[in-house]
This record gives structure tokens, sequence and C-alpha cells, in this order.
């Protein structure tokens, strides 16, 4: 099944320009001209991701970001903005979205931010993990759970048994992927491109430093650990 694009852009020109590239490139299409049409397709339909313009008549990008965020919609957010100041970026992402493309801008760059915003929500494919490299985690709907950890996806929750989780955002897609590939061995450039979309490089501390942030909220005293180094490659998340 082609992967679904809901893309909301008031500039006809570049809308259908865009619709037509996304399409040749393989997505399944919406296009809409504002913020009110793309709110009620969202509802409507669930497309896999949303390419939003920030500036668009009556209820713009970002307001249609904050609604669906606000409703517990966790759907990937890519926005197109000719605003360039660092201000108007982090509004952006402050209100939401995942990630955000300055106008003009290249098509392919589009086409990149789109497969990293994909892959995060998919499992990953061929990672390592024992004999059949399957996973544990059983998904239902919005639910996902796996070695006593729990997951509510659209209201952004999380569980260790009976125990609510708090996260920040970046540590919840942290926990999420590691849960969707339980018992699979996830090396450090995979993490990166999933959480960060491209790897800080060999000399980074900063998923050490996200793993340790979420162990302290993941362990308790005499239960089991669950995230596990494999020194020289990654971490999994597994019940030993």
């Amino acid at each position: 099944m082609p992967q679904t694009v809901l893309l909301a852009e008031d500039d006809r020109a570049i809308r259908n320009a865009l619709e037509r590239a996304l399409t040749l490139e393989g997505y399944e299409v919406t296009a809409v001209a504002d913020g009110v049409e793309a709110l009620a397709q969202a509802h409507r339909t669930s497309p896999d991701v949303l390419v939003l313009d920030v500036m668009m008549p009556g209820i713009d990008g970002l307001q249609v970001c904050r609604v669906l965020r606000a409703e517990g919609d966790r759907t990937p957010i890519l926005m197109l903005t000719a605003l360039v100041e660092t201000a108007d970026r982090i509004a952006g992402l402050d209100a939401g979205a995942d990630d955000y493309v300055v106008k003009p801008f290249d098509v392919e760059e589009v086409f990149a931010r789109l497969r990293a915003l994909l892959r995060r929500t998919s499992p990953v494919p061929g990672a390592s993990g024992g004999e059949s490299g399957r996973t544990d985690a059983q998904v239902s709907g919005r639910q996902l759970e796996a070695a006593g950890v729990r997951m509510d996806l659209q209201a952004r929750r999380a569980w260790r048994g009976t125990r609510e989780l708090e996260l920040t955002r970046t540590e919840f897609e942290l926990l999420e992927l590691l849960v969707r590939n339980a018992g699979i061995v996830l090396d450090h450039s995979t993490i990166y491109d999933r959480i960060w979309g491209y790897d800080f490089g060999p000399g980074s501390k900063n998923l050490a430093v996200y793993v340790g942030y979420l162990r302290r909220k993941l362990d308790e005293r005499g239960a089991t650990q669950l995230i596990h180094t494999v020194r020289g490659v990654g971490y999994v998340l597994r019940e030993d």
C-alpha cells in the first residue's frame, strides 16, 4: 500500500507542483488549500504524514498542528515555511511539528525529510535480534506493549507495570522505538536516524545521555533492567 500524504498549501502553483512530484514518488496525496480543509481531511482519513504550509489564510499551519497535537494525534508533520528566522522555526517545533523545510526548497529535500519522518514510525527491518529477528512487541491500534512496558501512542503516555512514566518528547520516541523492536539490537546509527534524522557521529554522547535519562525513569529497585547496552553495537529492550 502506498503511504498517504495530506498536503495543505494555499499557493496553487506550489500545491500542484508538490502534489505531482509526491505522486510520481509513489505517495498517495490529498492536497487542500487551507487549514480548515486540512483539519477536516485529517479527521476523515488519518494520513501517514502531513505536509503543512505555515502561512495560510484563516487557520494557518501552526494552528492545524496545535489542534491535532491537542487531540492526541501524533501523525508526523513536516512544515513548509518562508520564514527563515530561528524564532519562527522554534515556534513551529513548539507547536508540535516534527521537521520543517524552508522555501524555496528542493523537492528532493522534501522527499528525504518525509522518508526520515516515516521511518521513525515504522518497525526497523532487518535488525539483528536472535535467530528469527522477530520482535516481542504487541501492537493493538494505538497501544504498544513489550517487556512490561505499555504505551498509548495517541495520548503520549507510557507505563512500566502500573507506574506511569513522565517522559520528554525525545524520551518517549526513544522508548517507542525500543518497544516496537523489543528483543532486537538496534545499532547507534539506526537510532540516531530514527529519532534525530541524522547521525551525530562516533564521538557524540547524545544517545548515551538520553538512554541514561530513560533508564533512570524505567528502572525500579529490585526489578529487572530493561534497556541493555550491546557494547560496540547499540541497545536492546528485553527482560532477562
